[in-house]
């Protein structure tokens, strides 16, 4: 009896990156809707990720049809629906639960308050916070927005990514909130410099006066920036910055073995 002849039928692996090519793209897609809230035409859709307005078409109609997407207007613009929304909710939900018993850790080792942020295009938002116990001491709302270039978590963050990037995101020249402020795009660069080498930034009482801080990024498997900061009244903060900055290297390395692991 002889043996089948080995099938080099390749059809299933083209199938497979055929699929694989089409969940590129509706990602994609999502991506360029972002902050869109009036919504975008399929011809500016298809300008942006670079593909035939018809392959647009065939994925907007398939992410409309599950609510990724809904109609922005009557004349057949798109933007992002109830589904993908309350996806991405749940997404933050989960991970400010997940950061949140390193804030308290932090913020009890330390005795000063811990700060979540998320980067949300050119600026911060603070999505939790765990007061600290000193009676002189600094307090944001959640919610509350931050400029990236003049807060520690912010600049954490502005370190992560090249100098042409940030010269995109924020510019070249950004306003003086205090005497300490960095105001130009080669003041800030030569201070991300530092950052790189240390993987801590410190805010120099450059956003309020008489506050400094220090801020860590790092993120979580869905790739969302979380960035933890430790804000300290200046007075006390000089004498002790370097413990705050070991307990924060050590809570970033403690919340990503988690969230690691947490992901297996």
């Amino acid at each position: 009896m002889r043996a089948a002849p080995a099938s080099n039928d390749k059809s299933g692996d083209k199938s497979d990156k055929s699929q694989i090519q089409v969940i590129a793209r509706a990602a994609a897609i999502l991506r360029v809707l972002e902050d869109e809230m009036d919504g975008l035409s399929l011809g500016q859709i298809a300008q942006r990720v670079n593909l035939a307005r018809s392959t647009v078409q065939r994925i907007v109609g398939a992410l409309a049809a599950e609510k990724f997407l809904i109609a922005a207007s009557p004349n057949g613009r798109v933007r992002l629906g109830p589904t993908i929304l309350r996806l991405a909710a749940s997404a933050r939900t989960d991970f400010v639960a997940a950061a949140r018993p390193f804030l308290m850790q932090l913020s009890n080792e330390l005795k000063e308050t811990a700060d979540l942020a998320v980067v949300k295009n050119d600026h911060l938002v603070f999505v939790d916070q765990v007061i600290g116990s000193q009676r002189l001491r600094t307090v944001s709302a959640v919610g509350e927005t931050f400029p990236l270039s003049c807060t520690a978590n912010g600049k954490a963050y502005l370190a992560e990514i090249d100098d042409e990037a940030i010269e995109r995101l924020i510019g070249t020249t950004y306003p003086r909130r205090t005497p300490s402020t960095l105001t130009r795009l080669d003041q800030l660069l030569k201070d991300l410099k530092t950052v790189r080498k240390t993987g801590v930034a410190i805010d120099r009482e450059e956003h309020t006066h008489g506050i400094c801080a220090a801020g860590i990024v790092t993120r979580d498997p869905l790739g969302n920036i979380l960035a933890i900061s430790v804000p300290v009244p200046a007075q006390r903060f000089y004498a002790h910055q370097k413990l705050i900055v070991e307990r924060l290297r050590a809570t970033k390395a403690a919340l990503e073995r988690h969230l690691l692991a947490a992901a297996a």
